[in-house]
């Protein structure tokens, strides 16, 4: 099955925006190869439609899940649990440092498993509760 999407250079550290066409598995190796420096940003399509994008963030074991359903709307997953409400956590949006509160915070291997569901179904609307930015 093919994705279209665009990722942090595991070489620069830095989101290349240049929109990449392959299969699931080209992503999850890039994802792999984000998740030895510990962080990392992706935005994934489907290749037949610019909406919706789904777009995961982390820093170490922590992620946060944006859904741009078209381009003026922008949503957030609600977080599992993984940090209290109160704590925050800080991952890259692109190439700059965003503080999250833990009520939009992941586990990174749940967050990866949404991802994956995505590409599957096409669809965001079953992966958890969203909430309107």
């Amino acid at each position: 099955m093919s994705v279209v999407w665009a990722a942090t250079s595991p070489e620069s550290g830095l989101f290349h925006p240049v929109e990449r066409c392959s299969e699931v598995k080209d992503l999850s190796d890039r994802f792999n190869d984000l998740r030895s420096p510990g962080q990392g940003y992706v935005e994934v399509r489907s290749p037949n439609r610019e909406f919706p994008v789904l777009i995961l963030a982390f820093r170490d074991d922590h992620a946060v899940v944006h859904l741009m359903r078209d381009t003026g709307r922008m949503f957030l997953l609600a977080g599992d649990g993984t940090v209290p409400s109160g704590a925050e956590v800080e991952v890259p949006i692109m190439d700059d440092l965003a503080a999250f509160t833990g009520d939009f915070v992941l586990d990174i291997d749940r967050a990866w498993d949404l991802v994956h569901d995505f590409t599957r179904t096409r669809a965001a609307g079953s992966l958890g509760e969203w909430c309107e930015l």
